[in-house]
């Protein structure tokens, strides 16, 4: 009986080991849905609204995640509905490269001390007041070194030089 249970077990490790080895081509592949925008209920066609015009030409990991925006949006409080409204279309079009350096960028300003944060807000406010015209204008300007978010400091304040100031 201890020789068939060993005998059994070394044949399922040994076919885990010939999966493990197999080309992935010969795996079956998850796809997620794809809905055209006219196949969406009527709540996820409301919120998502902005993006009606570009829906059919998002691909299908987009689209799911868009509707999980929707599926979210009737627990959101007023306030958090009219910031996924005015967001949407730019978040949308942008490339998933573009998407991926405004989540590292968020990402660091998080990280950073209070009175850099309070900073950052002032001059965010100060750049969304100017007219479009210098807004292009900014856009087209390579970025100067002295506005470049700058980094979260490696060694918390207070601590030690080559410390990480946790214990």
């Amino acid at each position: 009986m201890a020789q068939d249970r060993r005998a059994a077990l070394t044949a399922a490790l040994a076919a885990a080991g010939l999966l493990a080895l197999a080309p992935a081509t010969g795996l079956a592949q998850i796809t997620l849905k794809s809905p055209k925008w006219n196949e969406l209920s009527p709540q996820e066609r409301q919120v998502l609204a902005p993006l009606a015009q570009d829906w059919d030409s998002l691909d299908a990991q987009r689209k799911q995640k868009w509707r999980g925006v929707a599926q979210r949006y009737p627990q959101m409080k007023p306030d958090e509905q009219a910031r996924v409204q005015e967001q949407m279309r730019p978040w949308a079009q942008l490339t998933p490269d573009e998407r991926r350096k405004a989540r590292e960028q968020s990402k660091s300003i998080a990280k950073l001390p209070p009175e850099q944060k309070s900073d950052v807000r002032q001059k965010w406010d100060e750049y969304q007041s100017l007219p479009p015209e210098k807004k292009r204008e900014l856009a087209t300007k390579p970025p100067s070194s002295g506005n470049k978010i700058p980094a979260p400091a490696s060694t918390p304040p207070g601590a030690k030089p080559g410390t990480t100031g946790s214990r």
